[in-house]
């Protein structure tokens, strides 16, 4: 059951949300990273983007949280398939997060493992983000217009704004949990990202 729905965009600090609140929890945080080991997610993903839902509750069994897309493009959804859970908009400045995510994720787009992936990623844009994705002022726009209706939508009480540079003191005191005595986990930058691309 999933206990937070992560709906800020790939490239706000979504990896290390991901081991966070793995930690916190105790329990797996759906990420596009798992996609890699579930192919079989791929076709309900692409079929979610062209408005053929899957059954959450069933894709997203045994995960306590979901972050980075393509869960993030579809937090409405979520939202309101698990009404008790916590809407956590990651968020940076636009500028950053453009130079972050077309040095990384926004090319690596153009090498998709295979046609699935690139049906599904395709749509996700296309549909719940801008189909520019390599045009800095479209792909800032939906960036922007993405975060302005998660603030307007979600309930100030429901909803969570959060900053790599926060750390796990607002994470832990939204879900009522102890801070770890461990350094917050950042990673995934945009060197690290590059840094497991294969060669071209």
């Amino acid at each position: 059951m999933l206990r937070v729905i992560g709906a800020g965009v790939g490239r706000t600090g979504t990896l290390s949300l991901k081991l966070a609140l793995e930690r916190l929890l105790g329990a797996p945080c759906y990420h596009m990273a798992e996609l890699f080991g579930k192919p079989e997610h791929l076709p309900l993903w692409h079929g979610a983007t062209r408005g053929k839902l899957p059954d959450w509750h069933a894709l997203l069994g045994g995960y306590a949280a979901a972050v980075d897309w393509p869960a993030s493009a579809f937090w409405p959804e979520l939202a309101a398939a698990f009404p008790e859970a916590l809407v956590l908009l990651s968020v940076r400045d636009a500028d950053s997060w453009w130079r972050s995510a077309n040095g990384t994720i926004f090319p690596a787009t153009a090498r998709a493992p295979s046609d699935e992936w690139r049906e599904m990623i395709d749509g996700l844009f296309a549909t719940r983000f801008t189909s520019a994705i390599r045009d800095r002022d479209a792909s800032i726009a939906a960036f922007e217009r993405h975060n302005t209706e998660v603030r307007a939508r979600v309930p100030a009480q429901r909803l969570l704004e959060w900053r790599a540079s926060d750390g796990w003191g607002p994470l832990c005191q939204r879900l009522g949990l102890p801070i770890p005595a461990e350094p917050f986990p950042h990673t995934n930058t945009t060197a690290d990202f590059n840094s497991r691309r294969p060669p071209e």
